[in-house]
């Protein structure tokens, strides 16, 4: 099983200036993903609400990595709202998966992936299941 998107990502804003600046983003039809890693399809249900990646907005930081992998986002926020998926090591390597898939270049797959392995906990704690 290769890696893979299986539909087009399609989304609307809901509010340009939540999530700290970053927006909030309701997916409008079905996005589906093939993962490797997981041995399965998901399936990111039209209405999810996402703010695609939590990128500082330190100008540096943002340049290199903000505004550039938007599949993978989704799919990372939506396994960080389904802890009964995968854990949240398995979720950030599913966003380095997907990132690969979306062609981002390997330098900044590396660099988004440190950023959940070093800032994506308190994310995962608030967004799973009380």
């Amino acid at each position: 099983m290769k890696s893979a998107f299986l539909t087009p990502l399609i989304t609307e804003c809901v509010d340009d200036l939540a999530a700290g600046g970053r927006g909030t983003w309701r997916v409008m039809a079905p996005f589906r993903y093939q993962s490797e890693i997981l041995g399965r399809v998901i399936e990111v249900e039209a209405g999810f609400l996402t703010d695609y990646a939590s990128v500082p907005r330190l100008p540096v930081l943002y340049l290199l990595f903000g505004d550039t992998s938007h599949k993978a986002a989704v799919i990372h926020d939506w396994l960080y709202h389904h802890h009964e998926v995968c854990d949240e090591a398995t979720a950030n390597r599913v966003l380095r998966e997907a990132s690969e898939a979306d062609g981002i270049p390997a330098w900044r797959r590396l660099g988004i992936y440190l950023g959940v392995q070093i800032g994506g906990t308190p994310s995962w704690r608030a967004d799973g299941p009380a």
